[in-house]
This record gives structure tokens, C-alpha cells and sequence, in this order.
């Protein structure tokens, strides 16, 4: 696939991130995935993202990365395209970058650089320096300490043709907007703040329909209801799940830092799809906190 198919790709539709499935002893379950990918890929998403920050890039190790994109391509191909989350120290981004291309993903989600801070210049050398080492697309995932600005982008854009998606996740409207009408359709836009679909219908509203959704690993139905409501702009089912699923649902997330994750593999094991435990330094929800998701989701019939 070519970096402006993935752009076609990226502009319509419901994206979404799997879980990486480990087993009791933490490591990598390859069975569970292969199961976990053949139960979401006929839902309607339009392209999965494998290793993602749901699917806890952050805890893989370089050995077992290109194993587990490579069992997402080989389980989905011709069903749903497979993007591969890379990031990291830029060394260490390109080696995942090459490993997704040799994989046969369809293109990277650029994850943000851990800790360090840097200057836009430093942070156009390390996405160039990724988009140069591959030949497929390139989205680059604005967020922590990766905060990329429109005149940077324009640059970057013009260099690296490969670059080809935007996603947010720091939910600055004034700097979306300056983004969107800096690249205008040169980029496909995707809404990526944890629980996105608390923010689909102001993020469609700026130009940016597409989002990706957490949900969909464990309430994939749901999930394709509302997307397909907010491109709709059927405002009585929005406000509808929002009221009795998506706001109850964020205050059970937000109790503890890293629940983002946690209540998502907590949903999968809810109905009945376990991904095993989260890594560390995240933590699994607590018994009591199972129950008050295990009703909210019991609330939203059958899947």
C-alpha cells in the first residue's frame, strides 16, 4: 500500500486499536491476538493499529514487537489494513518502522519520543529522520511531548510526501484548527484523545470526522452505533450513549492514571474476550470497579 492509499484509508470510517494479549505470566499470547483480531475485523473498522498505545506499545520490547505485527498482517490481511504503532527514542522508532514495513503493515502511527523534551527543530529531525527510513505512510500522533506546530508540519510535509495523517491527542481546539487550516487536505485527520468519542462531534465540527475508538475492543456494536450516529449528526443517540454509557464510564477511567488502558482490557474480559494483564506500571482495575463497568456495559445489550 502506498502512503496515499493509507491517506484514503484514514480519511472515513472508524479506527481502532486493538489489545496485545499477554498471558498470566505477562508475556505475549499470540493465540488470544489471532482469536481477538478474527472477532474485530468484521465490525467495520477501516483500519486497525496494532501496537498501538491501547495495544501497550510502550511495554514492548524490541524482540517481541515485529512478532506481534507481523501475527496482526498475517490474521487480517484482506479483511481490515493493519497500522503499526512505533515510537520511542528515534533509533529505536526506525527499528520498529522498518520491522512494520517488512511485516507487511500498511504504514506506522508515530508515537511520541519518551521524557525529553525538545524544540520543533528536534522534533522535525526525529519524524523526518523515521519518514526517510521507510517508504510507506507515516501518521504522526501529536501528543505529550510531541507537540508538533503548523509551520512545522508544512515543513515536514514538503520533505517527506510519506507523511501523510495527523492525529491529535492534546484536544487544543485553537491549535487544531491553526493545523487544519495550515495543511488544509494535504494530511488525513484523525481525533485520538483517550475516549474519543466524548469529542467526535466537536473534532467533525473543525473538519476532523474520523476518530479512533478504545470501546471498540470490547463494545464494537456500540462503538460502530456511534460512530455512525455522529457522521450523521444524529444528536438524540450521541447524547443518549453519552449520558448513560460514555460519562459514567470516563469517571470510572479517570480514578487512577494508566485506567485509560486498564477498563479497556477490563471491558474485553467483561465479555468474555480476555487479554490478560496489563504490564507494569500500569494497574488492573479493582473487584468492585469490574462490577460498576460490568454493568454498564450489561446496560448496552448485546454485542
Amino acid at each position: 500500500m502506498n502512503p496515499q492509499e493509507l491517506k484514503t484509508i484514514m480519511g472515513s470510517g472508524l479506527l481502532s486499536f486493538p489489545l496485545t494479549d499477554f498471558d498470566s505470566n505477562g508475556d505475549f499470547n499470540k493465540k488470544g491476538y489471532e482469536q481477538r483480531l478474527e472477532w474485530l475485523a468484521p465490525y467495520g473498522a477501516s483500519a486497525l493499529f496494532a501496537a498501538g498505545g491501547t495495544g501497550e506499545f510502550f511495554s514492548l520490547t524490541g524482540d517481541e514487537y515485529p512478532g506481534i505485527i507481523k501475527t496482526a498482517v498475517d490474521t487480517c490481511r484482506g479483511v481490515v489494513p493493519i497500522i503499526a504503532g512505533a515510537g520511542g527514542p528515534t533509533r529505536f522508532a526506525i527499528q520498529c518502522a522498518q520491522a512494520a514495513e517488512k511485516a507487511g503493515a500498511h504504514g506506522i502511527l508515530l508515537l511520541p519520543h519518551y521524557l525529553t523534551e525538545a524544540g520543533q527543530e528536534g522534533l522535525a529531525a526525529h519524524v523526518e529522520a523515521v519518514c526517510k527510513s521507510v517508504k510507506f505512510g507515516v501518521i504522526v500522533y501529536n501528543r505529550a511531548t510531541s507537540r508538533l506546530k503548523p509551520d512545522t508540519l508544512a515543513a515536514l510535509a514538503e520533505r517527506n510526501p510519506n507523511l501523510v495523517g495527523f492525529k491529535d491527542g492534546v484536544g487544543d481546539i485553537e491549535a487544531m484548527v491553526a493545523i487544519y487550516q495550515k495543511m488544509g487536505d494535504r494530511f488525513a485527520y484523525l481525533g485520538g484523545l483517550p475516549t474519543a468519542e466524548v469529542y467526535a462531534a466537536a473534532y467533525k465540527a473543525m473538519g476532523t470526522p474520523v476518530y479512533s475508538s478504545a470501546v471498540f475492543n470490547f463494545i464494537p456494536k456500540t462503538a460502530m452505533d456511534f460512530y455512525r450516529a455522529v457522521a450523521a449528526d444524529d444528536l438524540p443517540t450521541q447524547h443518549r450513549l453519552l449520558k448513560n454509557f460514555f460519562m459514567p464510564y470516563l469517571e470510572l477511567r479517570n480514578r487512577v492514571p494508566g485506567y485509560a488502558v486498564s477498563i479497556v482490557k477490563a471491558g474485553a474480559k467483561i465479555v468474555g474476550h480476555d487479554a490478560g494483564p496489563v504490564r507494569a506500571p500500569l494497574t488492573d482495575l479493582k473487584p468492585a470497579e469490574m462490577e460498576q463497568l460490568k454493568a454498564l456495559i450489561d446496560s448496552l445489550g448485546p454485542q
